[in-house]
């Protein structure tokens, strides 16, 4: 593209009355752990390339590196708050002692707890967009979304989301206070969600944010499977990745390549111009935020956003998510899955 006006990624509106953003956001994870080593310097200078490429919605969790995310992207978000919209999470609780624990709390007290440590870690006096992580079935959905409301009383918290809940859950959700958003995965290859909460997203008028567009990696082809990646990824304890699984997955990527060979463009991209163009199939808002820590990287991410594929293409990709091999997490309470 010619200049930079045109360069920028297209905005929407995230939920209704929501904060407007760029069409494709950047999930930060990775810059703290999960995916191996990391080279915070080029992770730094990727988060200023994103927002000087359109990106606007920035995507971290209290979890992610032991709150060590929040406290790399903040002088970041600081530095550029009025251009800068800000999703964290709380719900997954951590233990020092115990480096595999990870637990699931949604009581109030936890929450009040835990928005004032994200704060504090950030070195802001709001967060703009304020995700329940995961939900733990065992405390009323009500309390859970009634201690979030009482955040945004407060002024602390500016808009509401969940993460991995099903369309049930987000309906009663948004009956208590409006939800914006609703992050769960969704791609080529994790469709589940497409079974209800997407419709109910559409019918609320709430944003849906897929996290893990690109598989985890897996759709660009850049690994096959797991036992090529670094000793500490934890993609080597996801079933999709390992032993028969990997073999059976890495053959769905084919039609993928295909497309991406016929129009020149990378695996990478027509996997994530798919999920673009769901806002189209479904009706409603979808900002993906794929996570990168390389600014090459992100470049070829941002392009896919107005690559828009042809039914004949859609049509040849269509078959691939009911293909898969393998369930998304070796300890399903952390998806929605179940509950539906």
């Amino acid at each position: 593209m010619s200049n930079e006006a045109t360069s920028k990624l297209p905005t929407v509106e995230l939920g209704t009355g929501g904060p407007l953003v760029g069409v494709q956001g950047l999930g930060c994870m990775g810059m703290s752990e999960f995916y191996g080593p990391t080279d915070t310097t080029e992770a730094l200078a990727t988060l200023e390339a994103a927002l000087a490429a359109g990106v606007t919605l920035f995507d971290t969790a209290d979890v992610y590196g032991s709150g060590h995310n929040e406290e790399l992207i903040g002088p970041f978000v600081r530095a550029h708050r009025e251009q800068v919209v800000l999703a964290t999470k709380f719900a997954i609780e951590r233990r020092a002692d115990d480096p595999a624990y990870r637990g699931v709390r949604n009581d109030p007290a936890y929450i009040h707890a835990a928005v004032d440590a994200s704060l504090r870690r950030l070195g802001v006096d709001v967060i703009d967009l304020y995700y329940m992580h995961r939900r733990d079935p065992n405390v009323p959905l009500a309390e859970s979304v009634g201690a979030m409301a009482e955040l945004v009383a407060a002024g602390k918290v500016r808009h509401l989301g969940l993460s991995e809940v099903t369309g049930p859950e987000l309906r009663e959700a948004h009956a208590v206070h409006p939800i914006a958003a609703v992050q769960s995965e969704w791609s080529l290859f994790s469709r589940d969600v497409e079974r209800n909460v997407v419709g109910t997203a559409a019918e609320l008028g709430v944003a849906f944010v897929p996290y893990s567009p690109l598989g985890r990696g897996f759709l660009t082809g850049s690994f096959a499977n797991a036992e090529q990646l670094a000793a500490d990824d934890f993609r080597r304890s996801m079933p999709r990745f390992t032993g028969p699984n990997a073999a059976a997955n890495a053959a769905l990527v084919a039609p993928i390549q295909q497309v991406a060979q016929a129009r020149g463009v990378t695996t990478a991209q027509v996997a994530l111009a798919w999920v673009h163009q769901q806002a189209q199939v479904h009706k409603l808002t979808v900002v993906p935020i794929p996570g990168t820590r390389k600014r090459t990287r992100l470049a070829e991410n941002t392009a896919a956003a107005t690559l828009e594929l042809t039914a004949a293409e859609l049509a040849l990709l269509e078959p691939i998510g009911g293909e898969v091999a393998g369930n998304r997490y070796a300890d399903m309470r952390f998806s929605s899955a179940g509950r539906e």
